[in-house]
């Protein structure tokens, strides 16, 4: 499709493309929805995405990837359970303080360097708040009056998510001490069913590190050998006449089975045939 328009004498060239015209629509729609952030956290929105008319009412809630700096009312969501405020601005947590039903609490690929506002969440279960700038056991020392947290993750390999103070060789065993009722940490189960199963691999790949790497180098391995003959595995006849004599029975054996298969084949065929023969209707000529 294409025009053009005469302007007081003169010809203004407006062609265009449908192609063009799709694409520029696409991308209009592209980034506004990329650069559409909602700053802070209002009743409205919390309605508009549960669609409960009470705060009270909302039990789950889900607002990744706004752009939220400012949590404003989401404290009065008081029955609140279950709580993702990931990939956000998010700095100050003073408005979670209130949720002290909270059972699970995912404020990931934030910027959040102090917890001391959810230290009074005491249902907390779960808590994830890797991706942030928190940097040191300080940090995370106010929560340890949440006796009912058992799930705590600082770093994630997964998304690449983590915090300064996991660069501390020592912080998780720290962090185990600090939490003695801790069964999962950063995704490993540290207790109960399956710790032993990431206690070895773990155990695996530092043994493989350490055979691997040597002075900073890794040492040459010599060729692989088989670990067996390689007419090992062929199957011989054996010389034992007792063995010889005992398969030539079992194939006799077998031969007079087939035998009798096929004999009780064709006398079942005579029986189905004279069956059949007896089931007609005798036809009479006239």
């Amino acid at each position: 499709a294409g025009g053009l328009v005469r302007e007081k004498g003169t010809e203004v060239d407006y062609s265009f493309s449908l192609s063009s015209l799709i694409a520029s629509s696409l991308y209009f729609t592209f980034s506004c929805s990329e650069t559409e952030r909602i700053p802070k956290v209002t009743a409205v929105l919390l309605k508009s995405r549960t669609g409960e008319f009470d705060l009270e009412s909302i039990l789950f809630l889900k607002l990744r990837g706004l752009g939220i700096y400012d949590l404003g009312c989401i404290g009065e969501c008081i029955n609140l359970e279950r709580l993702d405020l990931s990939c956000n601005n998010i700095t100050n947590l003073a408005p979670l303080s209130s949720l002290r039903l909270l059972l699970v609490l995912n404020v990931s690929a934030n910027r959040i360097t102090n917890l001391e506002a959810i230290s009074s969440c005491d249902s907390l279960q779960s808590l994830n708040v890797a991706g942030n700038l928190i940097s040191s056991i300080d940090s995370i020392h106010c929560l340890r009056s949440l006796r009912k947290l058992e799930n705590i993750r600082l770093k994630d390999n997964t998304y690449n998510y983590t915090n300064p103070v996991c660069k501390n060789s020592t912080y998780r065993n720290i962090i185990l001490e600090m939490f003695p009722n801790i069964r999962v940490l950063d995704g490993e189960r540290v207790v109960g069913r399956g710790s032993d199963l990431y206690q070895l691999c773990k155990d695996i790949d530092e043994t493989i590190k350490a055979g691997f790497y040597r002075n900073g180098q890794v040492p040459e391995r010599p060729d692989c050998k088989p670990w067996v003959d390689n007419n090992f595995w062929e199957i011989k006849r054996s010389n034992n006449a007792i063995i010889d004599e005992a398969y030539k029975q079992f194939n006799d054996v077998l031969h007079e089975c087939r035998l009798l298969n096929n004999r009780a084949a064709h006398v079942i065929s005579q029986t189905e045939r004279s069956l059949s023969l007896k089931n007609q209707p005798k036809q009479y000529a006239v």
